[in-house]
């Protein structure tokens, strides 16, 4: 029935007759029986009813309802009666009179059959040893209450948990993939109410698939070794490696790679990684394993990270940059030629000019030792006054020299222009003196 129907009220007749049947007397062990006392049914379906009484061979006997109603089978002391076209929640009355009148009534609920099947909602793929939730839906019916979920994973039946809120039903229930069940198995939820059912089916594939195995020969390799690396996979996964320096065939699948490789300085910290792919039932799974390897080499030091010449100003706050390299990791120690005064590296600090001279800088570790030479030069007040002083003079000795080169040049222009004179004056005597 519609959630919104009530049950409709008892005939006037029936209420008479329960009336008259608590006030006549008679004995107490007269009664009237009707099966079944309640009934589920689907909307406009119908259902018989039998109503007897205690003694052989009542008075009346009958059945009274608004529905409609045909006597379909009778004896001494019962009847049967067929109620059709039941399209709401009633209540049906039997009665019978043997020396006092009882009755007994049998309660019909109707229920809806929706047409669309439940809703089923699982994992497509399950791992062996792993746990996937199922759950199954349907909405439309009615008495939600009375409805029955059968859950099943092949032959394994499931207990669902079921939540009820009004017309609709939530089940839902945990299954863990066992190594027995692997392969393809088939998934029911079944939905029964009355004496109609609707189902869904899905398949559920359950697998098996190990991680990869990723080895290396040396984990931790000395400088020059051979490390043998090998990546491998359960058929019928496939596997590729990453991580390893080319020509390795790494792109190409297969259960199956192993490469050698000469280890280097270079391949300290370098990352291996084994992936796997396996295709179960249209999808694609991977796991991956991972490895590092760890190349032990001697100490290393050169320009690049340890500069050979600093020229710092006096009085001025300096930090020496010299990094060392190598595994394990080496010590680093610059000491001055001659008094083995050290020099403080990677800190912060104020330039003297005591701190001037040639360093020798050593990285020692347990696989050997480097050394690299490091020049400081610290720039000092003195030498400035030096330099100030030279070229002043250099300045004076220039303009001393300009202004003599010009002094004595001007002097043999005097001396040049005095001589012409002189000879312009001899020329005219001569001339005056010879006569005409």
């Amino acid at each position: 029935m519609d959630p919104g129907r009530t049950r409709p009220a008892l005939p006037a007749l029936p209420a008479l007759l329960a009336l008259l049947g608590a006030l006549l007397p008679g004995s107490g062990s007269t009664h009237t029986s009707v099966d079944p006392p309640e009934a589920i049914l689907p909307r406009g379906g119908s259902v018989r009813v039998n109503c007897s009484a205690s003694c052989d061979h009542p008075s009346f006997l009958g059945l009274e309802t608004t529905l409609t109603k045909m006597e379909v089978a009778n004896g001494s002391n019962w009847k049967v009666f067929e109620l059709s076209d039941v399209d709401q929640d009633s209540t049906a009355i039997c009665f019978s009179y043997c020396n006092k009148q009882t009755i007994a009534s049998t309660a019909l609920t109707v229920y809806l059959l929706p047409v669309t099947p439940p809703r089923l909602d699982a994992p497509r793929v399950l791992e062996v040893g792993t746990t996937g939730t199922v759950s199954c839906s349907m909405e439309g019916l009615f008495p939600v209450e009375e409805a029955y979920v059968h859950l099943a994973l092949g032959d394994q039946r499931l207990s669902p948990t079921i939540q009820h809120k009004e017309d609709a039903l939530l089940a839902t229930a945990n299954v863990t993939a066992q190594p027995d069940e692997e392969g393809a198995q088939r998934l029911v939820c079944a939905v029964i109410l009355g004496n109609q059912s609707q189902d869904k089916r899905e398949t559920l594939t359950i697998y098996s698939f190990p991680r990869p195995n990723l080895t290396l020969s040396e984990p931790v390799a000395s400088e020059g070794t051979v490390v043998t690396v090998v990546c491998e996979a359960l058929a019928p996964a496939m596997v590729t490696l990453s991580g390893a320096p080319a020509p390795a065939p790494t792109g190409s699948p297969a259960p199956h790679i192993r490469l050698a490789l000469n280890a280097s300085a270079q391949d300290n910290g370098r990352s291996f990684s084994c992936s796997a792919t396996l295709e179960v039932a249209g999808q694609l799974l991977h796991k991956t394993e991972t490895r590092e390897l760890e190349v032990l080499y001697g100490p290393r030091l050169n320009e690049d990270t340890c500069p050979g010449n600093w020229t710092w100003q006096e009085g001025s706050q300096q930090t020496l940059r010299c990094q060392a390299w190598g595994n394990p990791a080496p010590q680093l120690e610059c000491h001055r030629k001659g008094d083995r005064a050290s020099l403080l590296i990677g800190e912060l600090m104020s330039v003297k000019r005591e701190l001037a001279g040639v360093y020798e800088c050593r990285a020692i570790s347990v696989r050997g030792e480097v050394s690299h030479q490091v020049v400081v030069t610290v720039l000092h007040h003195q030498g400035n006054l030096v330099a100030i002083i030279l070229v002043a003079g250099a300045l004076v000795l220039g303009t001393t020299a300009a202004a003599t080169y010009y002094y004595n040049r001007q002097r043999k222009i005097r001396k040049y222009k005095l001589q012409k004179a002189q000879e312009a004056a001899c020329i005219k005597l001569n001339t005056a003196a010879t006569p005409p």
